[in-house]
């Protein structure tokens, strides 16, 4: 296995003690040191984590950058600006909200008894009240969020751009909050990106949930729709109130997203994740602004028990070679 790393540089910025560069992007690079014809893969990392996510899972084992690095694919690990080994400078980049605290983790990752009913997790490598070295490992590479999410979501973006145009072309894995900014960069150079696995990426669009709302569809910042629009007021939303999850899409005759049209999305959820409540609504937007997705629940596919961090749960290989299947099948067409 070869491993290098670089930078993508953020924006120079007058600071206190100087000039610096805000929102820097640490990525790192794995590959099997052989030569290769599978295309690029960027991996991105979701919530206030961090790419160690695909570097290793909690327990030790080898997580899904080394797994497809091994297969032949160049891998590109980044750590989203603010996160990791990209610093967080409130100076430059504004507030951060709190750190999330092991009681909303164990909910999202976990389970939660006082959540709707789901599946059972039966993937997590260690004790479901998340009382022991297994989630604390994982707790312990939390980190804020900015306060300013078309800020964040912009910047993702921007940095995500960067990174393609200096590698090439992709196929750009994303989980949870890393989700708008991934989506955001396929919208920006949808000629740059290969596909893109929308892996649990937060929702339900244009709602999200308390304090992450997405107020463009699918991003806290602008997308292009056709026809254009300014402000995201612009768009008439109707609102089902009557699901578990309540689902926003546009009113007929809906925008279309003519340059996100041009990606394969692959929706990946888990039965034990409360993911799983609004994976439909968003297919629903997608079809409805044109978009080309694919709807991959893994318990259809004969996957069980993963929650919302299949990438670190027991069977990661097994939910990987499902997602790398997709990705073959592209390289296809």
């Amino acid at each position: 296995m070869e491993h290098s790393y670089f930078w993508i540089t953020g924006d120079k910025v007058k600071a206190s003690a100087g000039t610096v560069y805000a929102g820097s992007m640490f990525v790192e690079l794995l590959t099997n040191g052989k030569p290769t014809t599978k295309p690029n893969v960027v991996l991105v990392h979701g919530g206030g984590g961090q790419g160690t996510d695909y570097l290793t899972t909690p327990d030790g084992r080898p997580g899904w950058a080394p797994l497809l690095a091994e297969q032949g694919y160049p891998v590109y690990v980044v750590d989203r600006p603010g996160h990791g080994r990209s610093p967080y400078d409130p100076e430059v980049l504004g507030a951060p909200t709190p750190t999330w605290g092991a009681e909303l983790l164990t909910g999202i990752f976990l389970g939660d008894p006082q959540g709707p009913p789901l599946a059972p997790n039966t993937q997590w490598p260690g004790a479901l009240d998340g009382s022991d070295e297994v989630f604390a490992q994982f707790a312990a590479s939390q980190g804020p969020l900015s306060s300013n999410l078309a800020e964040m979501h912009a910047r993702e973006r921007d940095r995500l751009v960067s990174l393609l145009e200096r590698i090439g072309p992709a196929v750009i894995f994303a989980h949870s909050a890393g989700g708008p900014g991934a989506i955001l960069a396929a919208d920006a150079r949808p000629d740059l990106v290969l596909g893109l696995a929308a892996i649990e990426v937060i929702g339900p669009p244009f709602l999200g949930r308390p304090g992450m709302e997405l107020p463009w569809g699918l991003a806290a910042a602008p997308m292009h729709y056709d026809p254009p629009i300014s402000d995201p007021a612009e768009l008439n939303l109707v609102i089902d109130e009557s699901k578990p999850v309540p689902e926003a899409l546009q009113a007929e005759p809906a925008r279309k997203l003519p340059n996100l049209a041009r990606v394969p999305i692959a929706i990946v959820t888990a039965e034990a994740s409360p993911f799983t409540y609004f994976d439909g609504h968003l297919k629903d937007f997608l079809d409805q602004t044109g978009c080309q997705s694919t709807l991959m629940r893994l318990a259809d596919h004969g996957i069980h028990g993963n929650g919302h961090g299949m990438m670190l749960e027991n069977n990661n290989a097994e939910v990987l070679a499902l997602i790398e299947s997709w990705v073959s099948a592209l390289r296809k067409n």
